[in-house]
C-alpha cells in the first residue's frame, strides 16, 4: 500500500484508476515488479505499508522510486487575505479563458477566484461543503452552476482547470471533467476592473468579505497565461494584496485517526491522566467525519461503573442516553443529516446534576440527572473492548467506522502520536496520520438518473421514479415493445414502452392496438386534426412543426425496432400544386427525422417525387404524377401512405402554393403506425461446433446485461464469449442441466452456476439472463431461483476486452450446436439472422412450429414443441382450451370467495418472474398487471383484494352507485390512493372487461374498450411479501379502510372471468386445484360459461342468480340442477327461430326480384361531382373515421 503527504503528517492512500489500492510485488529473492502510477502525484513524502507477505519466501522489502524535480509558486491565504488582479483598462472582455490552480485546504467552504461586471456577467469559483462550485453567467439568462468533486477539505493538494470558448466550458477537477454549454445570447465574459482570489472583499473596505473567503494554500495560479502568484512576489502594481498573503505553504497541524472496522475498532481513553483538579467534572470534544448513519461514538461510566453515558450516531442525528439501569434510561436527541461526509463538532460536558450536548454551531441540549455526576476513570469512543462485551457495550452492532480528530478531553489535547505508540490509553483496528474516508458515489454508478447514497463500505441506488430497477438501476421495468405486451397477455391500451431496454433512452407512452393478425404501436403529435392553407408562397411558405408524444431518438429506436410503420398523410388541394408543371421544382413538401426533405407523397420508394396516384397509375391527369398538379379548380385528393421506415416519422411539412386567386389547401398528418418486433424472433441455427457468429467487443466496462433464448439436444456448449489480455466474460451450458455464468475483471475469475432439476437439452425453448455490475452479478434462467454474488468493495472494477464478441465460441471451449433466438446485450438485440446469412455452418432462423413470430398460443400461453406437432402451455394464462383462448369463468352467489394464498414469502419481483413473458422477461419490484371479466347486478361489491404480511393491500371494489374503484395502500402511514376510471354504473347486468397495469408510480387502467386512463400514484413502493388475492367477500382485516371493508362483507354475486394477476389465474387454480393448501374456496361457486355466453350476447342480460343458463359443475356445496332440460329447451327455441328466419328471407327475396324487374332501365350519365360535395365527403370520410377511432383510441 502506497502513502503520500505533503507534510508527513496527514496521509492519502493512494488508488489507480480502477480504486485498487494495492501493488503486488516479487515473489522469489532476484525478482522485479514494475508498477507505472496511472497518473502522477506530487508530493513530498512516501509511505509504504506491507499488507502481506510471500507466502513462500522470507520477510523482506526493497524499493526503488523514480520521479522527478518540481518547482511552484505558492499563496498562503489565512481566512482574511486575498489577491486582486487589476486589468490595464476600466472592464476586459473574453470570449475565451483559461483558468489554472492547485489548492488545498482543511476548510470545507471559501472562495477561490470571483470577478464580475456591470451587466450582470460574473465567474466564481469556489469551495462549498468540500466540491468546488463553478458559477458563470454571460448576460442575460446565460447562468450556468456546476459541481464537481468531493471530499476536497482534505488537507491534499487538488487539480483545477477552467477552459471556456464562447459558452462552451470545459471543467476539471483532479482526473473528472464535465463538458457544458452556457445559455443566454452573449458569448463574451465581461468582468470590470478586478479579478479577486482567495476572496470577495467589500468595495472600499479592505479585509471585509462578502462571502465566506478561502482558506489554504493556492499554487501555480494562472489566468489566461499569467502568473498571478509569481506577480504578486514581485510586488507587481497589477497585484493589489488584501490582509497577510504568505508565499509559503504553513503546515496543518490536524491529525485524524480512521476507525476501520465496524465490530472491532475503539479508542480507550484514560480521563485521571488528563482531568486536573475538576474531579467531578467531564469535558469531552471531537469531530467526526463519517458516512454511516448508525454507530457509537462515545461512552463513559458515571458513579462507580453503576450508570453509563453514551454518545450514538443514530439515522444521522446524535443522541444522547443516561442508562440508570438495565430498564431506565433518558435520552435527547439533536443534529440533522451527521453521516453525510462533512466534519462535524461533538462536545459532552458532564458535570453537578446535568449533562449537555452539543454538535457544530447550534446551541447545547441538556440532560438532567438525579444525582450528582461522577465521571469514571476512562472514555471509549468508536467503539467497545471485547473484554467489556459482558457489561452491556453493544460494539457489534453500533461500532463507528470513520474518521476522528481534534479530540479534546477536559481541555487537553490528546496526542495521537502517544496512542499509537502505546504511551497512551488503547486501541484496536485504527489507522492514524489518515482520513480514510472515500466517496463512493463519485464517480456515480447509478445509472439512469439513479440517486446515490452511500455508507462507509459501499454505495446504493434509489431508483424510484427512474422506471429502472437492480443495483444499479440498469434494467428497464418496461417492456422494449407492443409485441412483448401482447405475449404478456395485455390488451389493446396506452403502456409505457422502452425499446432500447437498458440502454440510454427513457420509455414513453405509446398506444398498443392489440389484434389477432397484427400488433400496432401508434404514436401521436400535436396537430393531428385537419390544417386549411390559404396565401402561402415559397417566399412565405405555411410550415407545421410536429412535436411527438416521444423524442427522435427514441421513435428512430422504435421504427427500427418495428417490422414496418407507416404514416398517412391527408392532402386535398384545389389550384394548389406539389411540383411547378414546368421545371418539376416542388412547390410543398415534408421533413424526415434527420430534417433531410422529401418531396414523394406516398409509398415506400424515397427519391421519386410522386403520389400515391402515380403509384397506382390512377392520376386523374396521366401528364402529371400527381392529382394535385392538374391544376383544377375542383378539390383533388392526393393522400397517400409513407411507408419507407428511414424516413419517418414526418417532422415538419411546408405547404407553397396556396397564393393565387381561389387556391388553397387542406391537409392532415396521421401518427406514427407501426407494427410487429424484429427482434423478437431474430434466431440462428448452429449446426456445426466449430461455427459461430462475431460481433464487435462488447463495451461493457462497468455494466453489463445479457438475455438470451436457446434450445438444443446437445448435452453442452457456450452460448457466448469474449476476450481480453486477461479479463473475459462467458455464458454457457456446462452440463445437459447446468447454465454458467463466468468472469474476470482483473480479482480472479467469477463463476455463477445454476442447476436445474430437469434437462435443459430437451430441445424446448429456456430463457438465460446474466448481469454484471461494480456492485453484483446475477444469473437467471428460466423460473429457477435467481442466483447472485456481491462484487467485492475493494478491486478492479473494469472489464477490460479487446477480441471480437463470439456467438458460440472460437475458443477451444466446446461449440454451441442448436438455436440462439432474441440475443440482447445492454438494450441492444444482436441481429443473428442476418449475421447468419454469410457464416457457414449457421442459418438463419430456427426450425419448429414455436420459433415463429405467429402466436400459436394466446394470452400469456406458452408454445411446448412435440415430434409431431406443438401444444399450448396454459398454466400462467386465465384461459384454457388447445390454445388458452377459452373463457374460465365461475358464478359467485352470496357469500361465496375465492382466496390464494401464496408461498411465504412472495413478492412482486418473484410475481413478475423473467418467465412471465414468452420472450422478454423482466423483473421489477412495484409492478402488478391483472385482468378480470365480470358480471353483476349488485352493489357494493368486492371484485378482487390483494393483502400483504406488511398491512398493504391493493382492492378492486364496485361502489355503492356501481362504479368502479381502485384502492392501492402501499404506505401505512399515509392516506390510500383511491382512483375511480369511470362514474357509470357497471353493476347493469352486463360484462365487463376490466385490465389494471402498474409500474412503478404509473398506472393504466382499461375498461371495456372505452376508457383507458392513466394515473399516477403517490408513491412507487412494491407490494411486499404479498399474503393472498381473494375473489369475492373478505372478512374483516386490520389496517383496511372502511368502503373497502363494507365492500368486502358484501362480497361479489355474479360471474367472474378470466381473472389473471400477474403470471397468476386464481379462478382457474380453484378449478383444477381443488383440495390444494393455497387455494380456499367458501360457499357456493360453479364452473360456468357465463364470460363466453355474455360475450357473445351482451344485450341479453342474466338474472340476478349469476348461474341461470349456464352449464357446469359446482366446486363447493352445490346441489344438482336441471340443466340438462334446460340445454334442451333452448336448443329447441333457436332451431325453430332459425327456420322462421330462413323462410322469411326466402320470400323478401323473391319479393324484390319481381319488383326489380318491372322497373324501367335508366342508364346514367357519367359526371364528376361538385367540389364542395367531394371536399365535404371527404371531410365526412375521415371524420367518421376520427370518430370510430374515438372508441378504440382514447
Amino acid at each position: 500500500m502506497l502513502l503520500y503527504s505533503d507534510t508527513g503528517r496527514a496521509w492519502k492512500q493512494y488508488r489507480q484508476d480502477d480504486n485498487i489500492g494495492t501493488f503486488p510485488g516479487n515473489t522469489n529473492s532476484d525478482g522485479i515488479a514494475h508498477h507505472k502510477l496511472s497518473h502522477s502525484i506530487r508530493t513530498r513524502f512516501l509511505r509504504f505499508l506491507p499488507v502481506d507477505w510471500s507466502p513462500g519466501g522470507w520477510v523482506g522489502l526493497r524499493v526503488e522510486v523514480y520521479g522527478c524535480a518540481y518547482k511552484s509558486d505558492v499563496a498562503d491565504f489565512n481566512g482574511r487575505s486575498s489577491l486582486l488582479y487589476r486589468f490595464n483598462q476600466k472592464s476586459t472582455s473574453t470570449v475565451k479563458d483559461v483558468i489554472s490552480l492547485r489548492f488545498k485546504s482543511q476548510r470545507a467552504d471559501g472562495v477561490l477566484v470571483h470577478g464580475e461586471g456591470q451587466r450582470g456577467d460574473y465567474i466564481t469559483l469556489e469551495l462549498h461543503k468540500g466540491r468546488l462550485a463553478l458559477h458563470i453567467n454571460l448576460g442575460h439568462s446565460g447562468h450556468l452552476s456546476v459541481f464537481l468533486g468531493s471530499l476536497l477539505d482534505d488537507q491534499h493538494w487538488h487539480s483545477v482547470l477552467i477552459e471556456r470558448f464562447n459558452k462552451q466550458i470545459n471543467f476539471t477537477v483532479d482526473r473528472l471533467t464535465r463538458h457544458m454549454r452556457t445559455g443566454g445570447l452573449d458569448d463574451s465574459l465581461e468582468v470590470d476592473y478586478e479579478l479577486s482570489f482567495g476572496g470577495i472583499p467589500l468595495p472600499g473596505k479592505p479585509g471585509t468579505f462578502l462571502r465566506k473567503n478561502f482558506h489554504g494554500c493556492i499554487e501555480n495560479l494562472y489566468y489566461n497565461g499569467v502568473n498571478i502568484i509569481d506577480l504578486a512576489k514581485r510586488r507587481k502594481p497589477q497585484i493589489y494584496s488584501v490582509g497577510n498573503v504568505t508565499f509559503t505553504c504553513s503546515e496543518p497541524q490536524l491529525v485524524s485517526a480512521t476507525f476501520l472496522s465496524s465490530s472491532s475498532s475503539f479508542l480507550s481513553l484514560p480521563v485521571d491522566v488528563v482531568m486536573g483538579d475538576a474531579k467531578e467534572q467531564l469535558s469531552v470534544t471531537f469531530q467526526f467525519r463519517t458516512w454511516n448513519r448508525e454507530g457509537m461514538l462515545l461512552s463513559t461510566w458515571l458513579r462507580r461503573e453503576t450508570e453509563r453515558l453514551l454518545v450514538l450516531l443514530v439515522h444521522g442525528q446524535l443522541r444522547l442516553t443516561h442508562h440508570r439501569s438495565a430498564l431506565q434510561s433518558s435520552d435527547i436527541v439533536i443534529g440533522q443529516a451527521l453521516s453525510d461526509g462533512q466534519w462535524h463538532t461533538m462536545s459532552v460536558r458532564v458535570g453537578g446534576l446535568q449533562v449537555s450536548l452539543s454538535v457544530d454551531d447550534e446551541p447545547p441540549s441538556t440532560l438532567l440527572l438525579k444525582e450528582t455526576a461522577q465521571p469514571g476513570k476512562s472514555v471509549l469512543i468508536g467503539g467497545c473492548p471485547p473484554t467489556l462485551a459482558s457489561q452491556g457495550c453493544r460494539n457489534p452492532t453500533l461500532a463507528y467506522q470513520g474518521c476522528i480528530r481534534s479530540v479534546v478531553i477536559n481541555n487537553h489535547p490528546i496526542n495521537f502520536y502517544l496512542v499509537q505508540q502505546s504511551l497512551l490509553g488503547n486501541y484496536s483496528k485504527i489507522q492514524f496520520d489518515i482520513c480514510g474516508i472515500r466517496d463512493r458515489c463519485l464517480p456515480n454508478y447509478c445509472e439512469h438518473d439513479g440517486e446515490c447514497s452511500q455508507s462507509w463500505n459501499t454505495f446504493f441506488c434509489d431508483c424510484s421514479g427512474t422506471g429502472y430497477t437492480g443495483a444499479t438501476c440498469h434494467n428497464s421495468i418496461f417492456e422494449p415493445s407492443c409485441e412483448a405486451h401482447r405475449l404478456t397477455g395485455s390488451a389493446s391500451g396506452f403502456f409505457s414502452i422502452d425499446p432500447d431496454g437498458s440502454g440510454p433512452l427513457k420509455s414513453t407512452i405509446v398506444y398498443c392496438n392489440i389484434t389477432e393478425v397484427k400488433v400496432w404501436t401508434i404514436v401521436t403529435h400535436n396537430s393531428t386534426e385537419m390544417v386549411r392553407v390559404q396565401g402561402s408562397s415559397l417566399q412565405k411558405p405555411h410550415v407545421m412543426r410536429f412535436n411527438y408524444s416521444a423524442s427522435l431518438e427514441q421513435l428512430r429506436t422504435l421504427v427500427g425496432r418495428s417490422e414496418q410503420c407507416q404514416q398517412e398523410v391527408l392532402y386535398l388541394c384545389r389550384k394548389s400544386r406539389l411540383f411547378n408543371t414546368w421545371d418539376g421544382t416542388p412547390l410543398s413538401w415534408w421533413l424526415d427525422r434527420a430534417g433531410e426533405r422529401r418531396t414523394y407523397w406516398g409509398g415506400f420508394l424515397p427519391g421519386v417525387q410522386q403520389c400515391a396516384c402515380s403509384l397506382d397509375e390512377n392520376c386523374i391527369d396521366m401528364n402529371h404524377f400527381c392529382n394535385c398538379d392538374a391544376d383544377r379548380s375542383s378539390w383533388e385528393n392526393d393522400t397517400g401512405v409513407l411507408s419507407y421506415k428511414e424516413h419517418l416519422p414526418v417532422t415538419e411539412i411546408l405547404v407553397g402554393d396556396t397564393n393565387r386567386t381561389g387556391s388553397e389547401s387542406i391537409y392532415r398528418v396521421g401518427s406514427l403506425h407501426c407494427y410487429g418486433d424484429r427482434f423478437l424472433w431474430n434466431a440462428a441455427s448452429f449446426y456445426q461446433e466449430s461455427s459461430y457468429l462475431h460481433f464487435p467487443t462488447l463495451q461493457a466496462e462497468l455494466s453489463i446485461d445479457i438475455s438470451l433464448y436457446f434450445k438444443t439436444t446437445a448435452p453442452s456448449g457456450v452460448f457466448l464469449e469474449n476476450l481480453g489480455a486477461k479479463d473475459f466474460i462467458r455464458v454457457e451450458l456446462s452440463a445437459p442441466s447446468i447454465v454458467t455464468f463466468t468472469f474476470d475483471v482483473g480479482n480472479g475469475p467469477v463463476v455463477l452456476t445454476v442447476k436445474s432439476h430437469m434437462p435443459l437439452n430437451d430441445k424446448q425453448w429456456h430463457y438465460v439472463g446474466a448481469e454484471r455490475n461494480v456492485k453484483e452479478a446475477s444469473l437467471q434462467v428460466d423460473q429457477l431461483p435467481l442466483r447472485f454474488l456481491e462484487a467485492p468493495s475493494e478491486g478492479h472494477t473494469h472489464l477490460q476486452l479487446n477480441s471480437q464478441l463470439f456467438i458460440g465460441t472460437a475458443s477451444r471451449q466446446r461449440g454451441f450446436l442448436g438455436c440462439i433466438r432474441s440475443l440482447n446485450i445492454n438494450g441492444i438485440t444482436l441481429d443473428l439472422k442476418e449475421r447468419a446469412k454469410m457464416t457457414p455452418g449457421v442459418s438463419s432462423g430456427c426450425p419448429g412450429h414455436c420459433s415463429s413470430q405467429n402466436s400459436l398460443c394466446h394470452n400469456r400461453g406458452k408454445c411446448i414443441e412435440k415430434s409431431s406437432g406443438y401444444v399450448c402451455d396454459c398454466t400462467h394464462s386465465a384461459y384454457g382450451g388447445p390454445n388458452c383462448k377459452k373463457e374460465v369463468s365461475v358464478s359467485f352467489e352470496s357469500g361465496s370467495s375465492v382466496t390464494y394464498t401464496f408461498q411465504e414469502p412472495f413478492s412482486v419481483m418473484r410475481n413478475h418472474s423473467r418467465q412471465s413473458s414468452a420472450i422478454y422477461a423482466q423483473s421489477s419490484n412495484s409492478r402488478e398487471s391483472i385482468a378480470f371479466s365480470f358480471l353483476t347486478k349488485q352493489t357494493p361489491a368486492m371484485l378482487l383484494t390483494v393483502n400483504t404480511y406488511h398491512q398493504q393491500y391493493m382492492a378492486v371494489i364496485l361502489a355503492n352507485n356501481g362504479s368502479l374503484q381502485i384502492w392501492y395502500r402501499l404506505n401505512r402511514e399515509k392516506e390510500p390512493d383511491v382512483f375511480m376510471p369511470s362514474s357509470l354504473n357497471l353493476a347493469n347486468g352486463q360484462l365487463h372487461r376490466v385490465q389494471i397495469h402498474r409500474e412503478g408510480r404509473d398506472m393504466y387502467v382499461q375498461i371495456d374498450k372505452d376508457t383507458n386512463l392513466k394515473y399516477s400514484l403517490s408513491t412507487d413502493k412494491e407490494l411486499i411479501t404479498i399474503r393472498s388475492l381473494t375473489l369475492g367477500k373478505v372478512t374483516g382485516r386490520a389496517g383496511v379502510d372502511e368502503e373497502v371493508l363494507q365492500a368486502g362483507s358484501q362480497g361479489f354475486i355474479g360471474c367472474l372471468s378470466s381473472v389473471q394477476f400477474n403470471h397468476l389465474a386464481p379462478l382457474k387454480a380453484a378449478i383444477l386445484n381443488r383440495g390444494s393448501s393455497l387455494v380456499s374456496v367458501l360457499g357456493n361457486l360453479v364452473e360456468s360459461n357465463c364470460g363466453e355466453l355474455a360475450d357473445k350476447s351482451s344485450s341479453r342480460s342474466l338474472s340476478d342468480n349469476a348461474d341461470t343458463g349456464s352449464r357446469g359443475k359446482k366446486l363447493t356445496n352445490a346441489s344438482q340442477s336441471d340443466s340438462a332440460v334446460i340445454g334442451g329447451l333452448i336448443a329447441a327455441v333457436v332451431l325453430i327461430t332459425l327456420c322462421a328466419v330462413a323462410v322469411m328471407t326466402r320470400f323478401l327475396y323473391r319479393h324484390r326480384h319481381e319488383r326489380t324487374r318491372q322497373m324501367p332501365t335508366v342508364k346514367e350519365k357519367d359526371h364528376q361531382p361538385r367540389p364542395e360535395l367531394r371536399y365535404r365527403a371527404e371531410l365526412d370520410l375521415h371524420s367518421a373515421m376520427r370518430d370510430s377511432r374515438k372508441e378504440y383510441f382514447i
